[in-house]
């Protein structure tokens, strides 16, 4: 009878010993799981670029030369100013 109490106190001890350490690595498993998911949240996505604008048309061109002549002419823009602007929609 001692040989059999032996032998069960020995396997209630390996079986007390690994659950417990069973339980531990679970418990650091899942640890680095919610660790690694931390790292893994994805950044927010980035404001979608807006369409690039159509190119004028000559009409809307003609406009906006009609306008800077109005303002060169009104002492807004100097002729300096002028030239520039007309550079920036005709090269457009």
């Amino acid at each position: 009878m001692p040989g059999l109490l032996r032998g069960v106190a020995r396997t209630a001890v390996v079986a007390g010993t690994a659950t417990a350490v069973s339980n531990r690595v679970s418990r650091r498993q899942a640890g680095r799981w919610a660790q690694q998911e931390s790292y893994a949240e994805p950044a927010p996505a980035a404001p979608a670029a807006p369409p690039p604008a159509a190119a004028p048309t000559m009409e809307e061109k003609l406009d906006q030369l009609k306008d800077l002549a109005t303002l060169k002419d009104q002492g807004v823009l100097t002729e300096e100013e002028f030239a520039a602007q007309k550079a920036r929609i005709l090269g457009s």
